[in-house]
């Protein structure tokens, strides 16, 4: 497969309008007005690999529709990907199936928690990592990332692990944000490795979500957490004492949200037989005809896809640095190391959240994530959403420049 034919299709634009499109459709609804430029939910404006479009028309050629059992084959691509991609040898058992990675994060804190627990967060942070914690009746336990230079002048995340420490002496669990939403961390492997060691210390399961693993740039390497885990405890006993569970999805790299379909790796089997029971009694279906076979698809024939679209969203990525470093002197940007997401630094305006979000929206056009739904170290930033044709974010970078020139801030 090569990369110009896929290039020159990620270069064309698909009408989404009136296809009921959160990011389309939900515009007048979130931004007040329906003609600002969408850039905010994360999904793409891509036309999904054709192996998974071939495989749901061929599913849809059946004439029946009933009630689906995930077949082998599924468990097999999931697990042939993560060996792959990440050396990372995963057993068919530890596979647990669920609805959606957000369902994934409530799942496991229901389970795995009891009422008041504490459990830890990272602000600022993807807004359902709160919502799972707090109406669920846990305790919220705050470790906020820290911004500060990456010793080559250039702003980035780091884990505050001494405050973290004192945190987890108070927690049971912990939710990891791994590639990082929406910061566009990607944690390096010492950066584990002490997390881990704060785990052991503190008897503390981790549910790292790992969505964005596959969307990291050529600079950054993304490290299963749990891999690093069984890499440090490789005895008979290890799985009985594991305190990682990994949420995973072809979702964001394949461009299939919609389809909700997930899976939580869980090699402790304590906790995965309570995350099951408790799973099997919410009643919930979590599998249907065609989601199971673009879940498979995406796994088993997407890799050629994802190696183009990579460097399609790098290109994007560098364009849009380039363009905010040379034309936004009051904009700083956090250049992000995987995600297609760009976390705007706009604190140089002294707008509060309010008056920022009105001046996107109102002045610029755009319809972007306050950064203030993020939580703590939020406030002031914007979240903006380049998994679309570079001509739409160049467009929107000038929108955001012509704005600004008439605000009389550039």
């Amino acid at each position: 497969m090569g990369t110009h034919p896929l290039t020159h299709l990620f270069d064309q634009p698909i009408a989404r309008a009136h296809t009921q499109s959160l990011k389309y459709d939900g515009r007048s609804v979130t931004f007040g007005r329906s003609d600002v430029m969408p850039m905010w939910v994360a999904d793409m404006d891509f036309a999904v690999p054709a192996a998974i479009t071939n495989a749901l028309q061929a599913r849809a050629n059946h004439p029946v529709f009933g009630y689906t059992l995930a077949p082998d084959s599924l468990y097999e691509a999931l697990i042939d990907w993560l060996r792959v991609k990440y050396d990372w040898v995963v057993k068919r058992e530890w596979i647990v199936l669920t609805p959606g990675v957000v369902p994934s994060l409530n799942l496991v804190v229901a389970a795995l928690t009891a009422a008041q627990d504490g459990v830890i967060v990272q602000p600022p942070v993807y807004f359902p990592f709160f919502s799972a914690v707090t109406q669920q009746n846990r305790r919220l336990i705050e470790n906020p990332l820290v911004l500060t230079d990456d010793g080559t002048g250039n702003p980035q995340y780091q884990m505050d692990m001494a405050q973290l420490a004192v945190c987890a002496k108070d927690a049971r669990l912990m939710l990891l944000c791994s590639p990082h939403n929406p910061v566009g961390r990607v944690w390096q492997k010492e950066t584990l490795q002490a997390l881990l060691a704060v785990a052991e210390a503190h008897d503390l399961t981790i549910l790292s979500d790992e969505i964005h693993a596959d969307l990291v740039y050529t600079e950054a390497q993304h490290h299963p957490l749990s891999r690093l885990a069984l890499e440090a405890d490789a005895s008979d006993a290890a799985e009985a004492s594991h305190r990682v569970i990994t949420a995973v999805s072809p979702s964001k790299t394949f461009n299939i949200p919609g389809l909700g379909l997930s899976a939580l790796i869980v090699p402790n089997p304590a906790q995965r037989q309570a995350i099951q029971t408790h799973l099997r009694n919410m009643g919930v279906s979590v599998t249907n005809p065609f989601n199971l076979v673009a879940f498979e698809a995406a796994y088993r024939e997407g890799s050629d896809w994802l190696t183009d679209l990579m460097a399609y969203l790098q290109d994007n990525r560098d364009a849009a640095i380039a363009f905010i470093r040379s034309q936004l002197p009051s904009i700083d940007v956090i250049s992000p190391q995987g995600t297609y997401l760009v976390w705007l630094d706009c604190r140089k305006l002294q707008l509060d959240d309010a008056a920022l979000n009105r001046f996107f929206i109102e002045e610029a056009q755009l319809g972007l994530s306050p950064g203030a739904m993020f939580g703590h170290g939020g406030e002031g930033f914007m979240r903006m959403n380049i998994g679309t044709p570079k001509a739409n974010v160049i467009a929107a970078l000038t929108r955001l420049r012509d704005a600004l020139k008439a605000h009389r801030v550039e």
